[in-house]
């Protein structure tokens, strides 16, 4: 399903240098790579996602009269620039890691190979597109390795910073491994599996807690979850235990309970005490409200009795480490190496390739980054996605992206499955990129 956003989501300096370019007849063939400069603290890997969207924008990026029409009255373009993008088609080629792919700082998730106009315009958007996705996608993949067996939801529309961010956090989490997320609209638009079950609110507008579970059950018999602490957590899974059997009588029943408050463990002890004692062994618990990875590691480790979390700002805002330091880089321009040497910011030039090996248990050992075409033992990671502005293949579905992420997640280094801190993960520069980069600084 195609979605556009306005070409005019992009960064003022872009059309700037485009404009630029266009005076001079500068168009010749530019590389461009996105990639993560170094990782956040507590972060041990990260997870490619956000590739799809990132194609999509490319293939179906346009500007209408109306846009045309606004940047003219702006007065800051020419006619040259503005008929640039009148006409304006993406025709490059993009290579990258696939969705899914365990990838670490420095490896190009994502390579622009293009005219350098068109390669400059389209920054902006792709990184707003990759940085995001990833950055929630790592950031679920951790609390999918915290809660193995656990049922996770992404609850985080609410607190996202945006309606798309709330998009993107759904589909990211949901490719890391997370069931589902209470967004609606995530479930339109990627298919992914929507979930929810009820506010205080609707407990509140009726006289009685118990009226309130049989007439939400009533209305939605199927999967029927109950939030039973808007007053008191374990009075109201006694009602619950009462309340069953009528239901059960009509053909309904509880799927599971769930606890938005206080001591989570603690509480889902007591619940399910009763639950248990009431012949209703099998009502999940659900939990929500402050959940990270942390948590959810207290909770494996402690046993509590929970079924599944719902996830929400500490998610869909990544909240410990709400951005990366990412960059899209020149690499290289019209057949020569291209290399930054700011402070602190240096980059590794040319069109690279990362190679990873395995240990004989299939465990990731290290990788090797080096010039596209320099061969290393292993697995290369970066593969073509797009040529002459057109996709390659069908786009893979959520479900095979899915497949992928268990996979890598499953082939971690244990310290990294562990989330244990102090661990890098060996990603070695190979001789011919470390010789390509003093050939780029002695040639700038």
């Amino acid at each position: 399903m195609t979605h556009t956003t306005s070409p005019l989501t992009t960064d003022l300096y872009e059309l700037n240098m485009v404009q630029a370019y266009l005076d001079r007849g500068e168009d010749k063939e530019a590389v461009f790579e996105f990639f993560v400069r170094r990782l956040p603290a507590r972060r041990g890997f990260l997870l490619a996602a956000g590739l799809d969207d990132a194609l999509d924008y490319l293939e179906t990026l346009r500007f209408s009269a109306a846009e045309i029409d606004w940047l003219k009255s702006t007065g800051r373009f020419r006619a040259n620039l503005l008929d640039y993008l009148a006409g304006f088609r993406f025709t490059g080629d993009v290579h990258a890691i696939p969705e899914g792919t365990v990838c670490f700082a420095n490896e190009p998730l994502l390579r622009i190979t293009a005219p350098l106009p068109q390669a400059q315009l389209v920054e902006t958007r792709l990184i707003n597109i990759l940085n995001f996705q990833t950055l929630i996608a790592s950031k679920a993949a951790r609390m999918v390795l915290a809660a193995p067996g656990k049922v996770l939801a992404d609850f985080g529309l609410r607190t996202a910073h945006g309606a798309e961010a709330g998009l993107y956090s759904a589909r990211a989490s949901y490719l890391a491994g997370f069931a589902g997320a209470a967004n609606v609209a995530a479930g339109e638009r990627y298919g992914l599996p929507i979930v929810g079950t009820m506010a205080h609110s609707f407990v509140q507008v009726h006289a009685d807690e118990t009226t309130a579970f049989e007439n939400f059950a009533r209305a939605r018999p199927e999967g029927v979850i109950l939030l039973i602490d808007t007053y008191d957590t374990e009075a109201g899974a006694r009602k619950v235990v009462e309340l069953a059997p009528k239901l059960k009588k009509d053909g309904i029943a509880i799927r599971g309970v769930r606890i938005d408050s206080g001591d989570l463990a603690a509480g889902a002890r007591k619940v399910r005490r009763i639950l248990d004692d009431g012949a209703l062994s099998d009502v999940i618990i659900l939990v929500s409200g402050g959940v990270d990875e942390d948590v959810l590691l207290g909770m494996m480790n402690s046993g509590a009795p929970i079924d599944g979390f719902g996830i929400g700002v500490s998610l869909a805002t990544s909240i410990d480490a709400p951005a990366f330091d990412c960059a899209y880089k020149l690499q290289e321009y019209a057949g020569r190496p291209k290399r930054k040497l700011s402070e602190g910011k240096v980059t590794w030039p040319g069109r690279k390739q990362v190679w990873r090996s395995y240990d004989t248990d299939g465990r990731m050992r290290g990788d090797v980054l080096t010039i596209d075409g320099d061969k290393q033992p292993g697995e290369a990671l970066v593969v073509p996605a797009m040529r002459a502005g057109k996709r390659i293949a069908p786009a893979p579905t959520l479900a095979q992206i899915r497949e992928r992420a268990a996979g890598d997640l499953a082939r971690l280094p244990q310290a990294l499955r562990r989330l244990e801190s102090g661990y890098d993960y060996p990603v070695t520069i190979a001789d011919a990129l470390q010789a390509l980069a003093e050939e780029a600084s002695r040639g700038r």
